[in-house]
């Protein structure tokens, strides 16, 4: 209160000087004088190219007298603005707001008084002007109007009724509830919902916020029970799934060779003497086949384990800048991008049918996975609009899950038990994850000296793995926070590429449906569907007509009452 009574007092201060300069008036000037008429201000000047233009500017209006003007009809005020008693023209919005905007004070006659404050108002209205400047410093208060005139400079706020309401312009920009205020408006939530990054609502998950189990989380009473897949035991760590049967096995390109270790790194050994398999690395677990490429190469090799000799066959040719490959093993399809073509292409996976592209368009592709148990595809696309995005397997339903804080993104995994996407980003240097639908999303390993040049990403069990150009390593750390990070050290292989977990889990064959898709039996079967809404209609057409006949039966015999 007391920087708002200085602030009116230096103002006030301002107005009365200028109000009271005094001086003759130069020959450009027309003086504010008239006979017999003594006003406080009466020997201003205004210029005389506002003499008789329709709007008093002298305090007393002789600038627009009859006398002087010859009768001329002054101009009518806008529907915008407020016709003073004067004839001034004044903004709308001025009317009633507690400042004397006509110059003869009529703009806030009959006004009911606000029972707010003044400096209340002054804190939630919206500045008459935006580019209003106040300037506090030293002692010393500047005030900035544009719309300053000869009385001196005023610092104003806006008639609340004439607040716009920013909600009304698609919804504010906000996801589902806008509410308006008198500086800007805010975004709000639902119940069970919460806001992120002012605009969107993201369902609250309370599994994925404490982010503690690695597979199946229950929420009750308000508590959280982990759990583990079929394959998986649960250890003596609350939330921890490990598999079970095979020893899990991490197969990795490079330069020199297509090489396996086991998880810790202690146990390594090579596959293949291929060179220039640097590249993408993708596997069909049930087929015993590993698949590869380079994208200085010009097609796409196998690899069976199951054979002796482990020599590489081609797969097929004539597709330059391959840089992603994914394996769907239950359709047995292969999915490759190529930078290229810059698009996303299928074929089968024995590469006898190549079937083109299936996604065009892209800027720079990079890597692609596919889920197909849900029937979900993703791929990355870096370039000037780097994102992360999903469609359904045949191309169908295109939607991007990540388009913010994204600049290389160059590998995707898939968690399969908890429905999540893993992403690294070579430019922020992270490793991040996100669920299928695009919420949720987390960063999960921040740049550690082992994130500057990442190409392969791997999730199983309770881990994440990558592999870096740079330090020639792989790497793992936990997947929930990053911590307990593990870094292998490959003597022989310099530039460790491509990077894929071997594990019969890793490739499950259940069935599991989409939400939004339907039941298999309905599914399989529309005429049960057809059948129950033919008979529902023919027993509701059934019951009409026996009530309008029992209708016309009683009409046709009426009533004789009771007998006494």
């Amino acid at each position: 209160m007391e920087l708002l009574g200085l602030l009116l007092l230096v103002t006030g201060f301002l107005r009365s000087n200028c109000a009271a300069g005094v001086g003759p008036c130069s020959p450009e000037e027309f003086p504010c004088t008239a006979e017999g008429v003594h006003h406080p201000s009466s020997a201003n000047c205004v210029s005389l190219s506002v003499v008789c233009d329709g709007q008093p500017d002298c305090p007393n209006g002789a600038d627009e007298r009859p006398e002087k003007c010859g009768g001329a009809k002054p101009k009518s005020c806008r529907s915008s603005e407020f016709s003073c008693s004067n004839g001034q023209c004044v903004p709308h919005s001025w009317r009633c707001d507690h400042s004397r905007d006509c110059k003869d004070g009529s703009d806030e006659d009959n006004c009911k008084q606000r029972a707010q404050t003044a400096a209340t108002e002054a804190s939630a209205a919206r500045l008459k002007h935006p580019k209003q400047l106040l300037f506090i410093g030293l002692g010393l208060f500047s005030i900035v109007d544009h719309k300053a005139q000869s009385y001196g400079t005023l610092l104003r706020c806006a008639n609340p009724q004439d607040w716009n309401n920013e909600c009304e312009v698609n919804n504010g920009g906000c996801s589902h509830v806008c509410l308006d205020r008198p500086l800007g408006f805010v975004c709000d939530c639902p119940p069970g919902m919460r806001l992120l990054q002012d605009t969107h609502c993201e369902e609250v998950d309370p599994c994925l916020d404490a982010d503690v189990c690695d597979q199946l989380c229950v929420q009750s009473s308000g508590s959280l029970t982990c759990g583990c897949e079929e394959g998986y035991q649960e250890t003596s760590e609350s939330g921890r799934c490990l598999s079970t049967g095979d020893a899990t096995g991490l197969v990795f390109s490079s330069s020199a060779e297509i090489g396996w270790m086991n998880s810790s790194g202690s146990d390594q050994r090579k596959i293949s003497d291929s060179t220039g398999a640097a590249g993408p690395l993708a596997a069909s677990i049930a087929n015993g086949a590993i698949y590869w490429s380079n994208p200085e190469h010009t097609g796409v090799y196998r690899l069976s384990l199951a054979d002796g000799d482990q020599t590489p066959a081609v797969l097929f040719k004539g597709t330059r800048g391959i840089v992603g490959l994914a394996v769907d093993w239950v359709h047995e399809l292969l999915y490759w991008t190529s930078n290229h073509t810059r698009a996303l292409h299928v074929s089968s996976l024995n590469g006898s049918e190549q079937h083109g592209a299936l996604i065009t368009g892209l800027t720079q592709p990079a890597a692609v996975a596919v889920q197909p148990l849900l029937r979900l595809l993703f791929w990355a696309d870096g370039g000037v609009s780097p994102r992360i995005e999903c469609s359904s397997l045949d191309g169908m339903d295109r939607k991007a899950l990540v388009t913010s804080i994204i600049r290389n993104p160059v590998s995707i995994s898939l968690d399969i038990p908890r429905g999540l996407l893993y992403w690294a980003d070579s430019g922020l240097h992270t490793i991040s994850r996100i669920r299928y639908d695009g919420q949720h999303r987390k960063m999960v390993v921040e740049s550690n000296g082992y994130l500057d040049e990442p190409f392969g990403l791997a999730v199983f069990e309770d881990r994440v793995y990558w592999s870096d150009h740079l330090t020639g390593s792989i790497c793992s750390a936990d997947k929930h926070n990053g911590r307990s990070l593990r870094v292998t050290q490959n003597a022989g292989t310099r530039s460790p590429a491509g990077l894929l977990i071997y594990h019969p889990l890793i490739q499950p064959t259940g069935a599991v449906l989409s939400p939004a898709e339907p039941d298999a039996d309905t599914a399989d079967s529309p005429w049960i569907l057809s059948l129950i809404v033919f008979l529902c209609v023919l027993l509701a057409v059934l019951l009409l007509c026996w009530r309008r006949s029992d209708t016309a039966a009683s009409s046709r015999f009426p009533s004789f009452g009771t007998p006494h």
